[in-house]
Parts: structure tokens; C-alpha cells; sequence
């Protein structure tokens, strides 16, 4: 038989979602895989129940329903302060995943060069080489996750095309500032570059930092290609509903790459969430009071345990050290957490090109019940962790 794909020959499972399966098989309180315990708004999974008699139940538009586009165009717009139009400059993807894909492809050529900070969510790596693209790690660096602006810009200087930002950050939980933003800005106007940002946790945010979206600085708008999705904001990561916001010259581009890679989202799911989109503010300052109460509970949590741990600017993550357990392995660490602990977590090593060993990532989306649990569990973790 001939070899197979050269390309993803390198690849593994998704470390993250190998630890939901352990996680499973062990019983453990699962704080790996970034999804909620909670159900989504009453009034969106009220809507889908009339969907699920009504329809629609066919195809929708190929780039997404039209009531939907529009009311996610009015509710970005209501956001960021720009103008976008959702016949031209929207398209509708199975989830930001597929989102963040479809604009690689549409951006990227084999051998251009894509800069990613590190730590970085997984997908990143594997895109940027499955479209044939070379990535460059530029470092966060710990604990304050800060970057080297000289680093950054020998990247570029590099022939960077594309960089892709995913702020605020997963795993590290960094919200990066305006002044950041704007560096990054120079940078990809000065080199001719576009920036594809991840914004999936743009509502997602922890006092006193704001979330600033980069098509909004000057120079911007038409470098910047928006991936995200409805998963985090509307507790509805099964439905894989997400999204690319860019000029019309770019989204004509995504609407064909996307067209061949998925054909379409779930007609269903998008009339269901059409309700979501049209929540007033009151909705995204409850989810931003609701994300807080449980980073605090959790923190607090963790801090009474004694461990160490950096606190998130945003998103729901928080990156646990684990030095003084004396594993050589995070991974090792994070199959005996889960199988002596019973609670679930992922490592870090697989977030960070450089060799970090120490660190495993945890998420707070989750009851207080659950929580709770998982703190209970963690409070005898020195009994039954130490080398």
C-alpha cells in the first residue's frame, strides 16, 4: 500500500478531548474539555422545541440563514461599534473550529508563514499545517503571559502572511490590552500581514479588563479576519454554530472554502439561536457576574488547597503549577489525578511549543455543586499525588 498523508503523519488525538474519555472512564470530575455542566438559556432551547415541529429542516443558505446573519450583524455591530453588513461581510460555519480553518485556507498558500503565540488552543498548529502553512511561536510569557514586542516583530520580519490571535486567550486566560492590540496592529500594517483572532470568549471578561476587538484599530478593518462562535456565550457548545466576520473581498473567499469543506450549518440549530442574538445587555452582564461568581468559588478553592495558579483576565481556564508534586510528566500527572483523584484536567505541554512540563490547565465553567466537588476532591490531593 502506498504511505499515507506526509502531512498529518505527525498528528495525535486531541490531547483535550483524550482527557474527557479518562475523565469518563474514571468517574473523575471532568475540568478538562472547556464545556459547561449548566443548560443553555430557557428561552433559546424553548425555541428549538417549536424548531423541532416547524422546521426548517432542510438546507439553509450555504454562508448561513438570513435571519441569523442579520442578527448576528446587529448584535456584533451593538459590540464592536462597526458597521457589518451581513449579506457581504458574514458567514455562518459549523463552529469556530471550522471557522478558524476556513479563513486559513482562504488566506494561507503552501509555504507561507503564520506567526501563533505561545501557549496556543490546539487546533491552531494542526490548521496552519494542514493548509500547508509553516507556524512561528512567538512566547507568552508567564506568569503575567506578557510578550517580547522585539520577538513578535523578528516574526514578522520573517515573512509572516498571517498571525492568529485568540484573545482573550485559551489556556492562559489573557486578555490582551489596547496598547498590545495596537502593537500588533503596527506590525501586521507594516508588514503586510492579516491577523485571523479567535474571540470566542469576547463576553467572557473579569473586571477591570475589556475586551477590545481588533477590526475596531485603525488600519484594521480589512486585516482582520473574526472567528468565533455561539458555544461559550450561549452555553451551546453541541451545537457548533459559529462564524467569520471580514471585508467582502475576503468572505467571498471563506463562503467557497466553506461551501466545499461543510456545505452549511444546522438550519434548525440557527432559527433556534436567532432568539440568543437578540438577548439584550442584561443578558451578557448576568453571563459576565455568572462567570465571575464561579471563577471566584473556584479560586478561592484552590488558593485555601495551597496550590499555585495563575487567575484568568478572561475566559474560564486556569493553569495550575505542579512542580511541587515532583512529576517529570503533566500528562502522567493528569491520568493519576484522574484516576486517584477523580477530578480532570489537561496539560500543559500541550498548549506551549517550549517544553513547559509544569503547568496543567483547568476550567471553572461548571455548577457549584460541581465545583465544589472537584475542590473537595482536590483537597487531599497531596495524600495521593506526591512522587
Amino acid at each position: 500500500m502506498r504511505t499515507l498523508s506526509d502531512r498529518t503523519a505527525g498528528f495525535t488525538d486531541s490531547v483535550i478531548r483524550r482527557m474527557t474519555r479518562i475523565s469518563d472512564e474514571y468517574d473523575a470530575v471532568n475540568l478538562s474539555q472547556g464545556f459547561p455542566d449548566f443548560e443553555p438559556p430557557k428561552e433559546i432551547t424553548d425555541r428549538l422545541s417549536e424548531v423541532a415541529k416547524e422546521g426548517p429542516h432542510q438546507y439553509a443558505v450555504t454562508w448561513g440563514a438570513q435571519n441569523f446573519r442579520e442578527a448576528l450583524a446587529r448584535k456584533q455591530e451593538h459590540f464592536s461599534g462597526l458597521s457589518i453588513d451581513p449579506n457581504t461581510e458574514v458567514v455562518i460555519t459549523c463552529g469556530s473550529t471550522e471557522a478558524m480553518m476556513a479563513a486559513m485556507m482562504s488566506v494561507t498558500n503552501p509555504g507561507d508563514k503564520v506567526v501563533i503565540f505561545s501557549p496556543f488552543y490546539e487546533n491552531y498548529g494542526a490548521d496552519t499545517i494542514l493548509s500547508g502553512a509553516e507556524p512561528i511561536y512567538v512566547p507568552l510569557n508567564p506568569p503575567e503571559f506578557h510578550f517580547d514586542p522585539e520577538v513578535l516583530e523578528d516574526a514578522f520580519r520573517q515573512g509572516a502572511k498571517a498571525m492568529i490571535l485568540c484573545n482573550p486567550s485559551n489556556p492562559c486566560g489573557k486578555v490582551f490590552t489596547k496598547e498590545e492590540l495596537e502593537l500588533i496592529a503596527s506590525l501586521a500594517i507594516k508588514y503586510d500581514a492579516y491577523v485571523i483572532t479567535d474571540e470566542v470568549y469576547e463576553h467572557i471578561i473579569y473586571a477591570p479588563h475589556k475586551h477590545t476587538y481588533l477590526a475596531t484599530l485603525p488600519g484594521m478593518r480589512e486585516r482582520t479576519i473574526e472567528c468565533s462562535s455561539l458555544s461559550k456565550t450561549y452555553s451551546i457548545t453541541g451545537w457548533r454554530l459559529g462564524y467569520v466576520i471580514a471585508s467582502p473581498e475576503i468572505i467571498e473567499r471563506v463562503k467557497k472554502v466553506h461551501d466545499f469543506l461543510t456545505v452549511g450549518a444546522a438550519a434548525p440549530l440557527m432559527e433556534a439561536a436567532v432568539v440568543g442574538l437578540n438577548f439584550p445587555d442584561s443578558y451578557y452582564e448576568e453571563l459576565q457576574a455568572h462567570y465571575t461568581h464561579m471563577k471566584n468559588l473556584f479560586l478561592a478553592g484552590l488558593k485555601d488547597i495551597g496550590l499555585q495558579f495563575t487567575e484568568p483576565q478572561g475566559a474560564y481556564y486556569v493553569l495550575v503549577d505542579i512542580r511541587e508534586f515532583g512529576y517529570k510528566s503533566d500528562l502522567e500527572f493528569c491520568e493519576d489525578l484522574a484516576r486517584k483523584v477523580g477530578v480532570g484536567a489537561v496539560p500543559g505541554s500541550s498548549f506551549f511549543k517550549e517544553e513547559v512540563n509544569h503547568l496543567i490547565r483547568v476550567h471553572f465553567a461548571k455548577k457549584d455543586e460541581t465545583l465544589n466537588e472537584a475542590l473537595n476532591r482536590l483537597s487531599d490531593i497531596r495524600k495521593k499525588m506526591t512522587k
